[in-house]
């Protein structure tokens, strides 16, 4: 069996705040993003490929989220990172968007092993909800 990642659900504690961050900060285009501001939508999500997309769902959604899943308890558990791969020229790009919001590269590495194979470079960086990005490029 051969599987696509279709979404991630990440915890937020303001979703207008973290889907200006995942927007404007970091360039991710919003899905839902109007409807949601209009109130049609009970979250928003950003696109990270064709075939993916984010989700920022709202800490107090929990409760919803563990009856739907039908997994008590699992609504909330935060995961230790995820990482998104662009292309080099997109990769600095964000390095300077970051610094320009005064979001703190917390971590590099290099030669780092991913869905990919070898990425020679990678950072780290934490949203408004300290939910852990790390990004990265492959050649």
């Amino acid at each position: 069996m051969y599987a696509r990642l279709d979404h991630i659900v990440c915890w937020v504690s303001d979703q207008l705040v973290s889907l200006r961050f995942y927007e404007q900060v970091i360039g991710l285009p919003g899905v839902r993003a109007a409807e949601f501001r209009d109130g049609k939508a009970p979250f928003p999500s950003v696109r990270i490929s064709p075939e993916c997309i984010l989700d920022l769902m709202s800490f107090e959604a929990m409760r919803g989220v563990d009856e739907g899943t039908g997994v008590r308890g699992s609504a909330g558990h935060p995961i230790n990172h995820f990482c998104l791969a662009v292309s080099r020229e997109d990769f600095d790009a964000l390095q300077v968007r970051l610094k320009q919001n005064g979001v703190e590269i917390t971590g590099t590495g290099a030669n780092s092993f991913g869905a990919r194979g070898i990425a020679p470079e990678t950072f780290f960086f934490a949203d408004p909800d300290g939910n852990v990005v790390e990004v990265r490029y492959y050649e």
